[in-house]
């Protein structure tokens, strides 16, 4: 199992204010915040369902190649939600919310390409 994992992000400023508009449509918060100062390298924000971050940004180069990161949701309406709110925060469509069968018969998903062109995604595995 995955406790957390993270990516690079050129812009941390504009990258955690993506991220917290776009993951607040699937239950994500950003619960903690630390500076290079304390970290001894970088800024990072870790963001996640409360209590306890499991995605964060740090300020740096941005991984090459550019990561792809899904999130798990519930429903085909929050995968939508995630996809407007996504968008409505700067992110760039890579796949509008929808049935992807060559994955398989139920995954619904929707692709949006953040500010660094890291792949974001939203995906739920059950039928409608």
């Amino acid at each position: 199992m995955i406790d957390h994992t993270g990516i690079s992000v050129s812009n941390f400023e504009q990258s955690k204010a993506f991220y917290t508009k776009a993951l607040s449509a699937i239950g994500y918060a950003l619960l903690m915040e630390f500076p290079a100062s304390v970290t001894g390298s970088t800024d990072v924000a870790g963001f996640g369902e409360p209590p306890k971050p499991d995605f964060w940004i740090s300020k740096g180069v941005p991984n090459q190649p550019r990561m792809h990161v899904a999130f798990r949701v519930n429903s085909r309406a929050t995968v939508d939600a995630f996809y407007k709110a996504a968008m409505a925060a700067g992110g760039r469509d890579n796949g509008t919310p929808g049935i992807r069968p060559h994955y398989h018969q139920h995954y619904y998903g929707a692709f949006v390409l953040d500010p660094d062109g890291h792949n974001v995604e939203a995906v739920c595995h059950s039928p409608e």
